[in-house]
């Protein structure tokens, strides 16, 4: 087991910083051919759905990076010595609409950090708060929760994934084919060198998971922009999300809606993120 001094890392609490980027034609056209949309979108026009997840990436050299293909730790986020790092969930608070062409800020706060004992060991939460500001105003508050675990066991090597909770009957479903090109497409436009999306052996050998992880952004995108088309174009005002289960290449899932709720279900039809609009 990793050692982890929790009072150490908590000392991060209140760190913040600010980043800014452009929303170009061409980031708006890349995600929204992999929302299998029409990528013809104007200056000035609205963005995709959850654009914001693909601006100002952390950018470092080759020789900046961990073992898993993020940055090395430490830095803006504390450096949680456990091996595997994923979204936990979060929450949208909508005020305004990104657009084509915009300038963004996002304004980040460490707000918090807590060691928990789950099912398969200790986890570790860290809790950031995220503004996205434009030359209008706030467009998004955020609250993002990533959860760091340990490895269970020893030896790597696959191991079944806990079994989610089986999803209940939906009013409107939409499948997606989560192939590696999705996973590699995504990981592209959001500039993210997380391993568990691409490397099938890695995902393997060293994170004893059965096959590559479909990103929680992406999942949660596919919601939203569910949730937007549902309500005739309009973004929620609050859209939560929380990861259930993990959910994993090689076959189709399905986006689904039923009243104020939305989930991501696997083959098997079982959940793996679940979402609430208000």
């Amino acid at each position: 087991m990793s050692d982890i001094d929790i009072d150490h890392l908590r000392g991060w609490i209140g760190q913040d910083r600010a980043v800014s980027d452009v929303i170009t034609p061409r980031l708006a056209a890349s995600l929204a051919a992999i929302l299998d949309q029409d990528p013809d979108i104007g200056e000035g026009a609205p963005a995709p759905t959850a654009i914001h997840w693909c601006l100002a990436p952390d950018i470092a050299p080759m020789s900046g990076l961990g073992p898993d293909g993020h940055p090395a730790r430490g830095g803006f986020l504390p450096p949680v010595p456990f091996p595997r790092r994923m979204w936990a969930g979060g929450e949208l608070r909508h005020l305004d609409t990104l657009r084509v062409g915009d300038a963004v800020t996002r304004h980040s706060t460490i707000r918090d950090v807590q060691l928990k004992e789950g099912r398969t060991g200790r986890l570790c939460f860290v809790t950031v708060d995220h503004s996205y500001r434009t030359p209008r105003g706030v467009a998004i508050e955020e609250r993002q929760d990533i959860v760091y675990r340990e490895l269970e066991g020893s030896g790597g090597g696959a191991r079944p994934a806990p079994a989610a909770p089986e999803a209940p009957a939906a009013e409107e479903s939409r499948s997606i084919d989560a192939t590696p090109v999705l996973l590699a497409r995504y990981s592209a436009v959001t500039f993210n060198g997380h391993r568990i999306h691409y490397d099938n052996p890695y995902c393997r050998s060293e994170e004893g998971y059965p096959g590559l992880i479909v990103h929680g952004p992406l999942q949660a995108t596919y919601m939203l922009d569910m949730a937007r088309r549902r309500a005739g174009g309009t973004l929620p005002d609050v859209f939560s999300f929380r990861g259930v289960s993990p959910l994993f290449d090689g076959a189709a899932f399905t986006v689904n809606a039923a009243g104020t709720d939305l989930w991501i279900a696997n083959a098997e039809g079982r959940k793996t993120m679940a979402a609430e609009v208000s």
